[in-house]
């Protein structure tokens, strides 16, 4: 039986789902910010965001939420705090990309407890416990079994904000591509570590995300058996942004050759 917080948490992100679904018929005349250059934020974020906290809240008062558009609010002094992303890949809303997803993360002391991660377009609902597996739509979902990078599919997500270093990322993009079947870069960190733990993705990396892109997702991968790891070989992601996933074996294979890709 699922964990009654990761019930709750379900019912935010389906509630989140329908107002962005509501939105679709009719993006050409929401009102868009830009909050800094290439970074897009609309009033179905705003509002999506408001429904998860809202329905949070109310069962659990106590708690901090840390929210991409409202930043922290309630008790900054709990234990338990949510990391929330109402609609991970804005841009691919706009433009009528069906490839995003609401995410939403649940911490203890620290740790990450639960995940959900959901896409609206095709209601498919991937969700975690930690030490209860990974699931869509309540079937187990595992990573995929590939050995090494010989024919991997891999995410990535291409930096797109003016302080990231594009040229750091294309050494590592290089590097990587030799003996790789491809390389995607879909729009959304949090569908993509999804992927990865449903195993239509062998593997996944990016640099200078933020919590709420991979709270949610990164439990997806560690309950489906993966492993995520920091750039630099750490478990520092959710500090750093910087993101390595991916079952074990390619895990280590993709940290060998963007840390020397990284040394060039």
């Amino acid at each position: 039986m699922p964990h009654p917080m990761l019930t709750m948490a379900v019912r935010a992100a389906r509630a989140a789902g329908n107002v962005i679904s509501r939105a679709t018929d009719h993006v050409q005349d929401l009102t868009i910010e830009v909050k800094r250059r290439n970074d897009f934020v609309s009033e179905v974020d705003h509002q999506a965001e408001h429904a998860i906290i809202d329905i949070l809240k109310r069962a659990y008062p106590d708690h901090h939420f840390l929210g991409e558009e409202s930043g922290d609010t309630g008790n900054v002094e709990s234990d338990y705090r949510w990391i929330i992303d109402p609609l991970d890949g804005t841009t691919n809303f706009l433009h009528g990309l069906p490839h995003y997803a609401v995410s939403i993360g649940l911490e203890y002391q620290g740790r990450i407890e639960l995940g959900v991660v959901y896409n609206p377009t095709n209601q498919e609902l991937f969700t975690a416990e930690r030490g209860g597996g990974a699931y869509l739509n309540n079937r187990r979902i595992r990573v995929a079994g590939l050995r090494n990078l010989e024919s991997a599919l891999l995410g990535t997500g291409f930096p797109f904000r003016p302080e990231q270093d594009v040229q750091q990322y294309l050494k590592t993009f290089l590097a990587l591509h030799g003996p790789l079947a491809g390389i995607r870069r879909a729009g959304s960190a949090a569908l993509d570590l999804a992927y990865v733990a449903s195993g239509r993705l062998d593997g996944y990396w990016e640099f200078g995300l933020r919590p709420w892109d991979i709270a949610a997702g990164v439990l997806l991968v560690r309950e489906a058996g993966g492993i995520v790891i920091d750039s630099d070989g750490t478990e520092n992601y959710l500090t750093s942004g910087n993101l390595i996933a991916a079952n074990p074996k390619v895990t280590h294979a993709m940290l060998k050759t963007i840390g020397a890709a990284l040394k060039s």
